[in-house]
């Protein structure tokens, strides 16, 4: 009998390490859960929390807003003692160039131009610089003949309500419809 009492001491003990063990174990482990939370919020100033916020801000926002115009510097007038002064105005419509049919076709320079080429070559390029899904091609004077003698309202309403695969504004309702009209203007101009 001797001998089971001393294998049962020996079992209690061993159980008492192997439990000891585990409480260890847990609190090691509770421990290093927490030293890695806390790890890794680190403080930071308002330089580092602004450079952050301007990496992960977005690239752009929806506006439905009607569209503003870039504000126009203008010479103003000056008695001959005041020194000149510069005033800003802000455009209230775009300035557009109305061609039609009968009117021969005039270079255009200045903004709406620009703004026309800008939009052909980001929006419509896809489809008008390789004919895809039979869109006429820029510069193609065959091809825009008809549609041109169609008159450039006719050409306005498809550009801006879309017309057989071509989607309205040419699938970018964001456009305004001068920038649609500045963009036919240019195309008009360079199919003529």
């Amino acid at each position: 009998m001797a001998n089971t009492n001393a294998g049962s001491k020996f079992s209690v003990a061993r159980w008492l390490l192997i439990l000891a063990l585990v409480v260890v174990a847990i609190v090691l482990i509770q421990n290093m859960l927490a030293h890695r939370q806390s790890a890794g919020v680190v403080p930071q100033d308002a330089a580092t929390t602004k450079a952050i916020e301007d990496r992960i801000r977005p690239l752009g926002e929806v506006s439905i807003a009607a569209p503003t115009h870039a504000a126009t510097p203008v010479a103003v007038v000056a008695a001959p003692s005041e020194t000149p002064a510069v005033a800003t105005v802000a455009l209230a419509t775009p300035v557009t160039t109305v061609v039609t049919a009968a009117e021969p076709a005039r270079t255009q320079t200045g903004p709406v131009s620009k703004v026309g080429e800008k939009t052909f070559n980001t929006i419509c390029t896809g489809c008008h610089s390789t004919g895809a899904l039979g869109a006429p091609k820029l510069g193609d004077k065959a091809a825009w003949a008809p549609r041109i003698a169609q008159g450039m309202e006719v050409l306005y309403n498809s550009a801006l309500k879309g017309k057989n695969s071509m989607p309205a504004k040419g699938g970018n309702p964001s456009l305004s419809d001068a920038d649609v009209k500045a963009t036919v203007d240019y195309i008009v101009a360079a199919s003529r």
